[in-house]
């Protein structure tokens, strides 16, 4: 496969973090990088549905984690060998692109066995024995195309059966005996300008009767030959080359080695290290859901970097970022939160500003690159800045946040007021949506003074309607925080008609007896004029979490 580059914006992705990504992947696309794909680590809101689906912006792919997984090392086109091509063209093939081994198919491209030479080998020896007359799985039309033959007569000629070579170095009783050690009828008879050879054999209605260094076949012995329905056919070649050769007139299917495993391409390396060790060529075939070959992966493939390279949009610490991004490359961090602890071992592009979206920056990098805003994308971005700074009411709303809004309604034609009218009756939907969906949806997961915790955000026209589902969302919470030993787990609720938000948390007492808001019952608090997550709450928090931590 080749290298693709995913965007991608935190886990329990909000609208801004999943628009942030479509549009930066398109923007990419448009300076060339083809390879770059929007993707997003969680599900997507109603509102992030909403606007997608309106504006015809295909959903960025879903990915559940970045584990490192064979599809992630596989690079190029795979290469394969159908079942039914003889052995002597797979080899070819093998030889011609400097092949260790290769995939045997079906003819819809599913694997069916691995052609290797350590199997050639066994091949050989087992059937390359003076003590034991060989037979060979062969067709007529097999010979005919390996041995570069020309036929004379044939018939059942696309029959694959297995077949005795006997070579007719004499007319004598040897020949004859050795003929009916075995049925006749399956019997290929390599023999030069002996007629009588020729008759005989034909008259023994053998399978096959092949002709060496280009003899033909007497005129008498033609129309016998179509009355027994034997194949005659004539090949350049001398009766060693000859005999040679129909070795590798099997087909290749025959050949192939079923020990090996096929693993699919969604098995993680640590699964495939073992069969490696084990498998021949130290190497396994890799195939989709459908057990179509996508490659090969060899133990040394697995040291190599791998084929994803990855760009963060609206995150920068890795505790938010989707699980297993640590293995791989990332070129870009696009962000307008707080500074996390992420480190990587060389230099990136790194931007992060002060604004209430990131949606905001990516809207105005199209501008500094001088690249036109198609109107989808114009439409989204907007969607997004409103979406992520309550319709520009929230504190981290910017000038440039204002001005960029104005810019992207001009180019959209969309009017921002009714516009984010539109976005907050969408987001008022995630009222009904089962509690433990409310908590991991847009949750964020912090790290201060050495303490785990999450705050998850959700914003509504209707508060009053969770406020009524306090006990429920009281006990997914406490789940939550359970399920990780967090310090605590929280959920804002903000009232984007009031600008007022209200704190549901769960967690340890020694450190939610340090609230000291008002309180709107016994697990939730009243924050008056707070509305934003990242710039008015987590500092509040970040300060009790060092009173307790007597920093």
């Amino acid at each position: 496969m080749n290298k693709r580059v995913f965007v991608i914006g935190h886990r329990n992705p909000d609208t801004d973090s999943v628009v942030s990504a479509a549009a930066y992947a398109r923007l990419k696309q448009a300076q060339g990088m083809t390879n770059c794909f929007a993707a997003r680590a969680g599900k997507i809101n109603p509102q992030t549905e909403y606007i997608l689906n309106r504006f015809h912006i295909p959903v960025p792919e879903y990915l559940t984690d970045l584990i490192p997984r064979a599809e992630y090392y596989l690079n190029g086109e795979p290469k394969t060998v159908c079942a039914d091509v003889t052995l002597w063209d797979a080899l070819e093939q093998m030889q011609q692109e400097g092949l260790r081994v290769l995939p045997i198919v079906d003819k819809n491209g599913v694997y069916r066995s691995m052609l290797h030479y350590r199997n050639f080998a066994r091949y050989i020896i087992a059937n390359i024995n003076p003590n034991k007359k060989s037979s060979f799985p062969v067709s007529i039309d097999y010979l005919v195309h390996t041995l570069r033959a020309q036929p004379v007569t044939l018939f059942n000629n696309q029959e694959v059966r297995k077949s005795p070579i006997v070579v007719a170095a004499s007319y004598n009783k040897y020949f004859k005996a050795h003929l009916e050690q075995d049925n006749p009828d399956d019997a290929l008879v390599i023999v030069g300008d002996r007629w009588d050879v020729q008759e005989f054999s034909i008259r023994r209605k053998v399978r096959a009767l092949i002709l060496t260094n280009s003899n033909t076949l007497a005129p008498n012995l033609e129309e016998l030959a179509k009355e027994n329905q034997v194949s005659v056919i004539s090949c350049p070649y001398d009766t060693s080359s000859t005999a040679m050769l129909i070795m590798y007139s099997v087909p290749a299917g025959a050949m192939g080695d079923e020990s090996v495993p096929l693993m699919r391409l969604t098995d993680t390396v640590k699964k495939l290290r073992e069969p490696l060790s084990r498998a021949p060529s130290r190497c396994l075939p890799i195939a989709d859901d459908e057990g179509r070959v996508a490659g090969v992966i060899f133990e040394g493939d697995l040291l190599q970097e791998p084929n994803i390279e990855v760009i963060m949009v609206d995150h920068n610490e890795p505790s938010q970022a989707i699980e297993g991004i640590e293995h791989y490359k990332i070129l870009e961090v696009i962000d307008h939160h707080r500074l996390g602890n992420l480190s990587t071992r060389y230099p990136i592009t790194f931007i992060n500003k002060v604004v209430g979206a990131t949606c905001t920056i990516i809207a105005n990098l199209y501008r500094e690159q001088a690249l036109p805003l198609e109107k989808d994308i114009a439409s989204i971005l907007l969607c997004g800045i409103l979406a992520d700074t309550l319709s520009l009411h929230s504190a981290t709303t910017t000038d440039t946040d204002i001005e960029t809004a104005a810019y992207l309604s001009s180019v959209s034609g969309l009017d921002v007021q009714q516009l984010g009218r539109e976005l907050q009756a969408i987001a008022s939907r995630t009222n009904a949506l089962p509690a433990e969906e409310l908590v991991s949806a847009d949750m964020k997961e912090y790290n201060e003074q050495g303490f785990a915790f999450t705050v998850s955000q959700i914003e509504t026209g209707s508060p009053a309607d969770l406020a009524a589902r306090e006990m429920e969302i009281q006990a997914a919470l406490e789940k939550l925080c359970a399920s990780k030993n967090y310090l605590f787990s929280a959920l804002l609720v903000t009232d984007v008609t009031a600008l007022d938000s209200q704190l549901f948390i769960a967690g340890k007492r020694s450190f939610v007896s340090l609230l000291n808001f008002p309180k709107a019952d016994e697990g939730s608090f009243i924050l008056r004029e707070i509305v934003s997550r990242k710039k008015q709450l987590i500092p509040l928090l970040a300060e009790l979490i060092e009173k307790m931590a007597g920093v």
